[in-house]
């Protein structure tokens, strides 16, 4: 079986980090990342004048608020198929982070993409918002099948 080769990603140019490059490579749409860039960073603008802090301290803690710590995977043993609780690692807690963060700021309607963008990293960074929302629910589910962790891989 041949391995999948993990793509590593620039820094983007203006907070010289990775995260924050991976996060408007998810914004871009059809190529389009110039558009992307300017979203991100007019959002970032955004969060310092609301919150008087520094945007990306603020991006950082909304990211590790959204990162869920378990979801559940189904297995199928003996005919059943059984919701198996799944302890998340690195990269695809943050890739899941990134995707709600979005898919909240999407989902809203009526204001510029970048003022909804910058709301929920705002609401993450506070422990609200949808993407906190549809961590709890991952979290939940998991708790809920707790009993099942015994056919955990």
């Amino acid at each position: 079986m041949k391995r999948f080769k993990k793509h590593i990603i620039e820094p983007d140019r203006l907070y010289n980090d990775v995260v924050v490059a991976q996060f408007i490579n998810k914004v871009m749409k059809k190529g389009k990342k110039l558009i992307a860039q300017k979203l991100v960073y007019n959002a970032f603008d955004i969060i310092k004048e609301k919150t008087k802090k520094e945007p990306l301290e603020v991006f950082r803690q909304a990211i590790d608020n959204a990162s869920p710590l378990l979801e559940v995977r189904p297995k199928r043993i003996g005919g059943a198929t059984y919701q198996v609780p799944v302890e998340i690692k690195g990269e695809k807690k943050l890739a899941l982070a990134i995707r709600w963060i979005l898919n909240g700021a999407r989902a809203k309607k009526g204001k510029p993409m970048s003022e909804k963008l910058s709301q929920e990293i705002i609401d993450a960074a506070n422990n609200t918002g949808v993407a906190i929302k549809k961590k709890n629910d991952t979290h939940r589910m998991a708790e809920a099948n707790k009993a099942f962790a015994r056919f955990a891989r």
